[in-house]
């Protein structure tokens, strides 16, 4: 089974990479400004291995203690990381020092130890802040209404890099649903850049709703099940 899961690997990535470029010319977005990021949480090393040499350059973990051993595997290969999952303060200082990437930032706490742990002679760490549209506290990211001042906080941190949004809307099942569930974090995106802020990124769109976050501005899609199959954990 898992001989053909590395086998189908560089067709599905081809497939998605080729659904992106036809969203873009749909949607009158720029060609090549939709970016894709390949979902590795709960696949083996070998599926990630098949995805780069496909091609595929950024991988996204949701767990550190997963992600570490494939990244301490993969060193030395030119690949860039994305932290997307939760995150734990006992956890900030391997991710400042791991990743390139982080898009589910929620809290100050979290950002004062992700600056003050990124090592001094890597880059400012790209930061997502992940957003609560739903506005439930069952759901994990930042109020809406508290989005502008974590920011002006973040801003000040000299080790990370403010890019953008980042979102995980309820499910919906129709296409027009899904794109105003998206509407809200593209709104917001642009309100805050209105406001003087330099925004660039929209990290929204997975699998199932890809098409749709195109629709409304997504600049960086995460793609998990559609390239590498059912997950292992």
């Amino acid at each position: 089974m898992l001989d053909l899961e590395l086998a189908n690997i560089p067709k599905n990535l081809a497939e998605i990479k080729l659904r992106i470029q036809e969203n873009e010319v749909l949607f009158s977005r720029e060609p090549h400004s939709v970016f894709l990021l390949a979902v590795s949480k709960g696949q083996p090393i070998e599926k990630i291995e098949a995805a780069m040499l496909a091609g595929q350059t950024a991988f996204g973990e949701n767990h550190l203690q997963e992600a570490l051993p494939k990244i301490t595997a993969l060193t030395g290969k030119k690949l860039e990381w994305h932290f997307i999952g939760l995150i734990q303060s006992n956890k900030t200082k391997k991710i400042a020092e791991h990743f390139s990437w982080v898009h589910s930032l929620t809290d100050r706490h979290i950002a004062k130890r992700l600056s003050e742990q990124r090592p001094p002679h890597l880059p400012p760490l790209n930061i997502c802040l992940q957003v609560n549209l739903s506005q439930q506290q069952s759901k994990q990211g930042v109020p809406i209404n508290q989005l502008e001042e974590l920011i002006n906080y973040c801003v000040g941190l000299p080790h990370l890099k403010i890019r953008g949004l980042m979102a995980i809307p309820v499910p919906k099942e129709t296409f027009e649903a899904q794109r105003t569930e998206f509407a809200k974090l593209s709104a917001l995106f642009y309100r805050l850049n209105e406001n003087k802020h330099q925004l660039d990124t929209l990290s929204m769109g997975m699998s199932n709703d890809m098409k749709a976050a195109i629709a409304e501005g997504a600049t960086i899609v995460r793609i998990g099940t559609a390239i590498f199959g059912t997950r292992t954990s």
